[in-house]
């Protein structure tokens, strides 16, 4: 052996300094390893109108405190079925009608979506609190508690044109969302119905898409069969702006 030709010192000393070399290398292992196991893919969050750029004081309601889940894993795409040939700057007036009509005739304690994407990809703040926080919303029967409901504003039935700005906002804000609790937009999760009147009696145990239209959980042609049609290209994105591989 090597050692068996080395004074006593020096042998110690040269197996003190291969030991040492063995833990460096099995820390910086450890290190790589811990590093791999903790891969986030958490998209970036995009840019996002607040409520007060369409809800005025004129037309707001008083409403009790919003209602909060531990976290968002799915979300349900809906469209607003309002008219498609509006001007982008009109966006925050017809959000802030949709919202009249809502809290209005239908009693709602606020608009029911959590956000809305015009069809310029502007991307607007629905129900109160809190853009970052998974908020409670009002947007699928049955699958409010741990979702996010997104509008796409318009009318999107077979032959409607769905602009490529508002699919990639969608998928961008979808991306983000379900980032935060590193969940995949091309999943399915299990989310637990809390009404009958959705597909799914109350208490039953339901596997959906992460990334579903509001027809896959309550009997609805929402949100239309042109925008139905691009959710695989919308899910695709999302998980691309995660950082997933395809």
């Amino acid at each position: 052996m090597l050692f068996a030709c080395l004074p006593g010192l020096a042998a110690v000393l040269a197996l003190v300094l291969c030991a040492s070399g063995v833990d460096r290398t099995v820390a910086a292992a450890g290190r790589e390893v811990a590093a791999r196991s903790v891969t986030s893919y958490q998209a970036p969050r995009p840019e996002i109108v607040p409520r007060a750029a369409w809800l005025d004081d004129d037309t707001r309601h008083a409403q009790p405190p919003p209602r909060y889940d531990d976290r968002v894993v799915a979300v349900f795409i809906h469209h607003t079925d309002s008219p498609n040939g509006y001007d982008c700057a009109d966006a925050p007036r017809i959000i802030r009608y949709l919202y009249a009509g809502q809290t209005g005739s239908r009693d709602w304690d606020d608009i029911g979506y959590n956000f809305l994407v015009d069809r310029c990809g502007t991307i607007y703040e629905g129900r109160a609190g809190g853009i970052d926080r998974p908020v409670t919303g009002a947007h699928t029967q049955g699958f409010n508690h741990r979702t996010t409901g997104i509008a796409a504003l318009g009318t999107f039935t077979a032959g409607a044109d769905v602009p490529k700005a508002m699919t990639e906002a969608i998928a961008a804000l979808a991306a983000w969302k379900l980032g935060l609790s590193d969940t995949d937009p091309r999943a399915r999760v299990r989310l637990t119905s809390s009404n009958s009147l959705s597909r799914y009696a109350s208490g039953t145990s339901a596997t959906l898409p992460a990334l579903a239209g509001h027809n896959t959980g309550y009997m609805t042609s929402c949100p239309g069969a042109a925008l139905t049609a691009r959710l695989p290209e919308i899910r695709q994105l999302a998980a691309r702006l995660q950082g997933r591989a395809s």
